[in-house]
């Protein structure tokens, strides 16, 4: 249970670093009070991550556990690709909240909008697949709050931003790592056509997600 909820953390806090959401708390803190946005996180997180972790440990009662590992390892990739691809944030997102009065309302309803179907709560979803329902719910939320609270506190307190391209291709790493090791673990045991699937499962989300990290690395070259 432990170790469920360490890893939920770190891989959680990884996901968050650069992620849509992480953008869109930045964005409250400029705002509203640090504390107030923290606690709509942390509240819409917890709504959140419920349902994804109770997805995931759903889903893993149903498979057997080299499959989850071999699907969790592919999943992994492709969050990693995800990270490198990043988020962009569109004001519209936030449209239609201003007549909310409370600040704590608007950061909840705002952040558990953009939280649905975002790689940080996938993620959750493929950690209880293999981990405990309740260490994986409550890691993967202290994972996003403490993500979510150093990048506004590095924002507003030193008034820098976090070093974005550095952080986004070292959280990758860390994804692609965990995802390898969790797919070559699973998949020992597979047929050579589960392995024909997962390469091919890799190469789409490559081709989904290298046009825009393409654009990233030649936007970061002309700075």
């Amino acid at each position: 249970m432990v170790y469920d909820f360490a890893l939920a953390t770190i891989m959680i806090f990884l996901a968050e670093l650069g992620d849509k959401t992480q953008l869109v708390a930045l964005m409250m803190a400029t705002r509203y009070n640090a504390r107030v946005v923290l606690a709509g996180v942390f509240v819409a997180t917890l709504v959140v991550h419920v349902f994804s972790a109770a997805l995931g440990n759903l889903a893993g009662g149903l498979l057997p556990e080299n499959w989850i590992q071999f699907l969790a390892g592919i999943a992994f990739i492709g969050f990693g690709l995800w990270t490198l691809r990043g988020d962009c944030l569109d004001g519209a997102e936030c449209g239609g909240y201003n007549r909310i009065q409370s600040p704590f309302l608007v950061v909840s309803v705002v952040f558990f909008i953009a939280e649905l179907g975002d790689k940080t709560m996938l993620s959750t979803v493929t950690l209880a697949t293999s981990g405990s329902f309740i260490p994986v719910w409550l890691g993967s939320t202290l994972g996003m709050v403490v993500s979510d609270g150093l990048a506004i506190w590095v924002g507003k307190v030193l008034g820098a931003r976090l070093p974005e391209r550095t952080v986004r291709i070292g959280a990758a790493l860390i994804f692609f790592a965990f995802g390898i090791w969790g797919a070559v673990r699973g998949g020992m045991d597979l047929p050579p056509l589960s392995w024909a699937a997962g390469a091919v499962s890799i190469a789409l989300l490559s081709l989904i997600f290298f046009p825009q990290i393409t654009r990233n690395a030649r936007e970061h070259g002309r700075l």
